[in-house]
C-alpha cells in the first residue's frame, strides 16, 4: 500500500473512531461509574426532638442574700392533646447486589395522613445513567439469574433515583395496590439491568 492511501486510510479510521465515541459516550455514560450522588431525606411524619428545657428556675440574688421567686400561680387543669400519629412500616426488605454492588434496606410507610412512601436507607450503589425505582412482582435471585427479570412482569416505577448513596423517600402513588408487589428494584432503564433488588416482607 502506497503512503498516501495508508495515510487516507489513517484519516478514515479516525474519523470512525470520533464518530463512534460521539454515540457511544453519550449512551453509555462511563464517567458515572466514578460520580457520587448523596440525598439525605428525612422520613415525613416521624416525630421531632423537643428542645423544650424542664430546668427549674434559678434563686434571683439580691445584695448579699439569696431569695428563691415565689412559686407561679397554678393554672387550670388543662387535657393533655394526643400525641401524634407516627409512620406506620408494612413492609420491609434489604437489598443485595445484581451487576454492580448495592447495600441498604428498603421499606413501605403509611404515613399519619395516609398517604404511603418506599423509603431506601443507608444505600450504597453505584451511579449509572437512567436508574429508576421500580416496584415489582418478580423474584429476586441472586446472581446474574437475577439482572434482567424485572420488566417481564408487572412493575411501578417511582421515579428517577435521587442519589447512589443516602436515605430517600418516593411517593407510592394512591392507585398502586401493595398486595400486587413483592419486591423492589433499582433499575437501569437505559441497558435493561437491576442493580440491586429486594423482597419485601410484610411487617
Amino acid at each position: 500500500m502506497s503512503l498516501p492511501s495508508r495515510r487516507v486510510v489513517g484519516v478514515s479510521a479516525i474519523a470512525m473512531a470520533a464518530v463512534v465515541a460521539a454515540v457511544a459516550l453519550p449512551l453509555f455514560q462511563p464517567w458515572r461509574l466514578f460520580t457520587d450522588k448523596v440525598v439525605d431525606e428525612s422520613l415525613p411524619g416521624a416525630p421531632g426532638v423537643s428542645m423544650t428545657s424542664s430546668s427549674p428556675v434559678p434563686p434571683t440574688v439580691s445584695g448579699d442574700r439569696t431569695s428563691t421567686p415565689a412559686p407561679p400561680t397554678p393554672k387550670p387543669a388543662t387535657t393533655k392533646p394526643s400525641q401524634p400519629a407516627e409512620p406506620e412500616r408494612l413492609a420491609a426488605g434489604r437489598l443485595i447486589s445484581h451487576e454492580h454492588e448495592t447495600q441498604g434496606s428498603v421499606a413501605i410507610f403509611r404515613l399519619p395522613d395516609g398517604s404511603r412512601v418506599l423509603r431506601l436507607e443507608n444505600l450504597d450503589t453505584s451511579d449509572g445513567p437512567d436508574l429508576k425505582v421500580w416496584l415489582t412482582n418478580a423474584p429476586v435471585l441472586e446472581g446474574r439469574a437475577g439482572w434482567h427479570v424485572f420488566d417481564d412482569g408487572r412493575y411501578r416505577n417511582l421515579g428517577d433515583l435521587k442519589g447512589n448513596h443516602g436515605n430517600q423517600n418516593y411517593v407510592i402513588p394512591t392507585d398502586v395496590e401493595l398486595a400486587d408487589f413483592t419486591s423492589v428494584t433499582i433499575w437501569c432503564d437505559r441497558f435493561n439491568v437491576s442493580f440491586g433488588a429486594a423482597d419485601l416482607s410484610k411487617t
